[in-house]
């Protein structure tokens, strides 16, 4: 359940100003042109994965929806934009109603992309589709990250609880968006309430050391915490001494305690004689909780251990050594004239090096074998193949300014992990290595 659900007032800021100058100065020129108003079309896609990554994972659509809805400018925004000189007087009228009447397509929240993948696909006029380019990259390059990390974690961790626990290493608002995208990868839970709050996601929490160091000693930290929330509670046994910690707690709240958390030295081995310990108290079904800095490696590395579920911070919400997908926002058709009825054109950057672009309004499918698993990102900007029509990649998310639909969180989940599914099997492996499927342009 979220806040929606619980039928309270939500109040969503404006996100119109979450953007760069340059897209007010495009506008303000394109408007003086007379151009402003011509039909465009924008793409956003990564030219590559980050190195190593073998897949990518669409996250933040859903924060993207949100931000285009409430992406208009009110009365101390324009004033901001006026003292500043940001923008002439003509532009800030346009801007005074600024809503966003075009369409949106996109992979559905939870795909897997690949280079070269439209993930999203922006139209309308220039000057409502240009101004929305900033915030669609801070989110969905922000979103994208985690899920991809922890994606990997999930995979890592073979069916093992995941749980985010990075609030405390980002800006506070990142935290929640980390936790959305966390879950959307495939953690379980998180620590982070504010993203319980706002997205229904389920919350965990028990005690860090300074509870048991407020106490004379580790027996009365636990009772405490046990008379407080119940013998199924997880008592963190690290402060001091880890065996006698492990028997005090017992202890404290008999056999049927319910979890013990590690949170330093070697795990692996530090999990195996706990394990031994609590089955020789008669905490059979004790379960061990890690944290202590995990990334995907050191889950994996974890696998033979008697681990029962993992606690991930720092690792998650940087994106695991990938905080972004690299990913643009770019023009590839626009209307031959300011007519309305006046057919697209393909237009691309041509420039030297490795940014280019390819022109088109994109359509994308994936190609499976008979089995069913993925074999090529295929794109293109002619006719779709008869036998990939019913593979296409791209849905509409908003027509005529007017999102269609918002998905359940737990239905994007679902989907990242079943669409992992589909893909090669090497496309869990942690080695590194080149995308699991190859991108191909007809």
């Amino acid at each position: 359940m979220n806040v929606a659900d619980l039928g309270l007032p939500v109040h969503v800021p404006s996100t119109a100003l979450f953007t760069d100058q340059y897209e007010l100065t495009m506008l303000q020129a394109a408007l003086k042109a007379g151009s402003a108003d011509r039909r465009s079309v924008f793409e956003v896609f990564t030219r590559r994965l980050p190195e190593g990554r073998r897949y990518g994972v669409v996250a933040g659509t859903g924060r993207v929806l949100d931000a285009v809805e409430n992406f208009r400018f009110d009365e101390s925004q324009l004033r901001f934009l006026r003292e500043q000189e940001v923008v002439d007087a003509p532009t800030a009228e346009w801007l005074a109603s600024y809503r966003f009447s075009g369409d949106i397509w996109g992979y559905p929240e939870g795909e897997v992309y690949f280079p070269g993948s439209p993930v999203l696909r922006v139209e309308g006029s220039f000057a409502e589709c240009v101004l929305l380019e900033t915030v669609i990259l801070s989110i969905l390059n922000h979103d994208s990250a985690i899920a991809a990390a922890a994606s990997r974690m999930n995979a890592a961790a073979g069916g093992r609880p995941l749980i985010e626990m990075g609030a405390r290493r980002t800006h506070e608002l990142a935290a929640v968006a980390s936790a959305r995208a966390a879950y959307i990868g495939g953690f379980s839970t998180t620590s982070d309430l504010a993203a319980g709050f706002r997205y229904g996601i389920p919350t965990v929490g028990t005690s860090a050391h300074a509870f048991t160091l407020l106490h004379d000693d580790e027996r009365q930290a636990f009772t405490a915490q046990v008379g407080a929330l119940g013998r199924d509670t997880t008592l963190l046994v690290d402060t001091y001494d880890v065996p006698e910690a492990v028997r005090t707690a017992v202890e404290a709240a008999g056999p049927g305690l319910g979890a013990v958390r590690i949170d330093s030295g070697d795990l692996l081995l530090v999990a195996h004689k706990v394990r031994q310990q609590l089955d020789s108290l008669g905490a059979t079904d004790t379960k061990i909780v890690v944290t202590s800095d995990l990334d995907e490696y050191a889950i994996a590395s974890l696998a033979a251990a008697p681990v029962d579920a993992y606690g991930v911070g720092t690792q998650l919400v940087t994106g695991s050594g990938h905080p972004t997908c690299s990913m643009v926002y770019k023009l590839v058709a626009r209307a031959t004239s300011a007519d309305p009825a006046a057919p697209l054109e393909p237009v691309a950057k041509k420039s030297m090096g490795a940014k280019t672009s390819r022109g088109g309004r994109k359509w994308a499918a994936r190609r499976t074998d008979a089995d069913g698993v993925a074999e090529a990102e295929v794109i293109g900007t002619g006719p779709v193949p008869v036998e990939l029509a019913d593979r296409q990649l791209l849905v509409r998310l908003v027509e005529d300014g007017e999102i269609i639909e918002r998905e359940p969180l737990d239905t994007v989940r679902e989907r990242h992990l079943t669409v992992r599914g589909t893909l090669p099997m090497s496309a869990i492996q942690l080695s590194r290595g080149e995308p699991v499927i190859p991108t191909e342009y007809v």
